[in-house]
């Protein structure tokens, strides 16, 4: 084959053919329409995300103003219940999950050496299922009653008195639902059927062994969603009583129902993110992960214990004494996986020649504010503890920790690692810089006095307060607002100068020192920005399926 030029008209930095003049990109609205090249779908998924992510922040926004100090200021405490339900369903369905999806179509194929994921029509199939769902969502809010007001996880009895945005929320739930199991199924075959030679499960990179184990729980858990919420539609409109009182049903079985979705839900939106970490502390730190196979054995147990914690959520609903000792005892057992992967990843680190680069910064973020949600939980697992902190900001300011903190922090880490090879051109590492220490400041800002709210006995999802909790949630506020201007200066001085292509070209591994030591893994072996179409036939691997030997 003969010398392959990249992108710039200059040979492949390796030598190697990458089937570079396969490289043909269908022009203008269909190649994004009937997109079906896991590369675009994967950028469509990262723009959806982000573009929910904006939605979620303003209703968080309007929350937050709210709060700012004592007395109704703003909304009617009917809209804020709004905004809170809307904040929570947007930015888990909407901003979370999907940006993961976004990573696994990128990285996936690039980093076993497939040439695309295994369904690609269906992959463009279950990204344009979203927009009609999100619409739907947002939509909600202009329908007689306005949107659902229970909370995200929409317990009855309030969710079977809301008007018709409540049957919109739940038929957009179905889509995503739809969306989440086509995706997974694409995913757990895209793994298992396309591994180029040579590259066993156990040799796979961390980012995929979390995808797999999380498109199974998808599948596990996706249909438990649809079935309470197709209850709660029953009960509300075709005489049923599921979780009626008054016709001999139990509200408290849709919080079993919803949390056994629930919790797996949880851990489905911080796998992912432990195998980007997975990926960026070995690069910066210039060493092997510490105990890959016990990180996979980590992330399997989490994945199992996931399903028999999710009563946790219900210490206060009149569970009996030992079901509050299994809860508790089980939700603590969680810790023991976690901690192994804390652990493995400051062991990787320990020794190493360190460099903080954004995507390092952003990882050990991760692992610091990450670790003080992961013992928030620990305390809140606790039955008679959670007894006295049950639904109050305490609960919000742990979520916030692992969710915010944990899921986001790892995408941001993901985006800066991975950019260069998407794009071809090198973000501005002190934009970089800035961005990381204005969200980790205006973060910790923004969550940590919800603990001592929360510890005082201030309660959830009420718009108004007593003065004695004014000057936490004046500082919450101005730290939530804060914020949130960080992620708009993310996307105006980062994101969109790098889509626009400008910028330092990118080497084909911006992440390798003098000596060779640094990122490692097939996606680094093709040039930068990625061709449209990589690994047509598999590479030939080395025996770490870390390099491609020949193709």
């Amino acid at each position: 084959m003969s010398a392959v030029l990249d992108n710039h008209g200059h040979p492949a930095a390796d030598g190697h053919a990458h089937d570079d003049h396969h490289d043909h990109a269908p022009a203008g609205w269909r190649r994004w329409v009937y997109a079906t090249n896991h590369k675009d779908i994967g950028t469509l998924y990262l723009l959806f995300s982000f573009t929910m992510f904006i939605v979620g922040g303003i209703l968080a926004l309007g929350i937050r103003a709210e709060l700012f100090q004592p007395g109704l200021q703003l909304v009617n405490p009917e809209l804020f219940n709004q905004l809170t339900t809307m904040h929570g369903i947007i930015m888990v369905f909407g901003a979370i999950m999907p940006a993961f999806v976004g990573f696994a179509n990128w990285m996936i194929p690039l980093q076993i050496g497939a040439g695309d994921m295994a369904f690609a029509r269906m992959n463009n199939f279950s990204f344009w299922l979203m927009i009609p769902a999100a619409l739907m969502v947002v939509a909600s809010f202009f329908m007689p009653g306005g949107a659902p007001a229970g909370g995200w996880t929409l317990y009855a009895p309030l969710s079977l008195q809301m008007g018709p945005g409540m049957d919109a929320g739940i038929f957009a739930l179905h889509i995503l639902g739809a969306s989440s199991i086509m995706g997974s199924i694409n995913i757990i075959v895209t793994i298992l059927n396309m591994r180029a030679p040579g590259m066993t499960l156990m040799k796979m990179p961390m980012f995929c062994w979390t995808w797999l184990i999380t498109a199974y729980l998808l599948i596990a858990v996706m249909p438990v969603l649809a079935g309470a919420i197709t209850m709660t539609l029953t009960d509300r409109h075709f005489g049923t009583s599921f979780f009626n009182p008054a016709g001999g049903g139990d509200p408290v079985m849709f919080q079993h129902i919803f949390w056994f979705f629930g919790h797996p839900e949880v851990y489905i939106m911080i796998l992912p993110a432990f195998g980007i970490v997975s990926q960026i502390i070995p690069a910066f730190a210039r060493k092997k992960l510490f105990g890959y196979a016990s990180m996979v054995y980590a992330t399997s147990s989490i994945a199992i214990l996931s399903f028999i914690v999710w009563a946790h959520h219900m210490f206060t609903t009149g569970m009996p004494v030992t079901g509050q000792l299994f809860f508790m005892y089980a939700t603590m057992l969680i810790a023991v996986p976690t901690g192994v992967k804390i652990f493995n990843w400051i062991a990787t680190m320990w020794k190493g020649e360190m460099t903080f680069e954004t995507p390092m910064l952003f990882a050990v973020g991760f692992i610091f504010v990450f670790t003080m949600g992961g013992f928030t939980g620990l305390i809140l697992a606790v039955a008679p503890i959670d007894t006295q902190v049950q639904d109050t900001y305490y609960v919000v300011a742990h979520f916030h920790y692992v969710l915010v903190a944990g899921s986001l922090y790892a995408l941001f880490a993901g985006y800066y690692y991975w950019s260069p090879k998407w794009t071809g051109v090198m973000y501005n590492e002190t934009r970089g810089k800035i961005h990381f220490w204005w969200s980790l400041i205006a973060f910790n800002v923004t969550f940590f006095p919800m603990h001592f709210l929360g510890l005082a006995g201030m309660p959830r999802r009420y718009a108004d307060y007593p003065a004695q909790f004014a000057d936490f949630n004046a500082l919450a506020s101005v730290g939530g607002f804060a914020f949130g201007l960080a992620q708009v200066y993310f996307f105006f001085f980062i994101v969109l100068p790098t889509m626009m292509g400008k910028g330092e070209p990118a080497k084909q591994n911006p992440w390798q020192d003098p000596d060779g030591r640094g990122a490692e893994g097939l996606e680094w072996e093709v040039p930068s920005p990625a061709p449209f179409h990589t690994f047509e036939n598999p590479p030939k691997l080395n025996k770490a399926a870390t390099k491609i030997v020949t193709h």
